[in-house]
């Protein structure tokens, strides 16, 4: 079951900035267990809206069920880590 985690940011925006390391290290930490998907709400206006993304960053979690978990704003990684292991990463 692939898992996705899709980040909503915009280049700028500070707390995107914030969660980017959070982001990069979950990765580099958990391999291939799970994609990032980074959407520029500027430059994908209608991904975003298709999500209902008002606030940023946003963080979605999704596997082939749909939705798994929606963070709005800065996530810290126990949580991403969670939610992950929740959606099957």
């Amino acid at each position: 079951m692939p898992v996705t985690l899709k980040d909503f940011y915009a280049d700028w925006c500070g707390p995107c900035k914030t969660q980017d390391p959070i982001l990069e290290e979950l990765e580099e930490d958990w391999d291939d267990r799970f994609s990032v998907e980074k959407v520029n709400v500027d430059e994908d206006q209608e991904t975003a809206n298709e999500y209902q993304v008002r606030s940023l960053p946003t963080l979605i979690i999704e596997n082939d069920d749909g939705v798994v978990e929606r963070f709005v704003g800065v996530t810290q990684r126990d949580d991403l880590e969670n939610a992950l292991e929740e959606a099957g990463a």
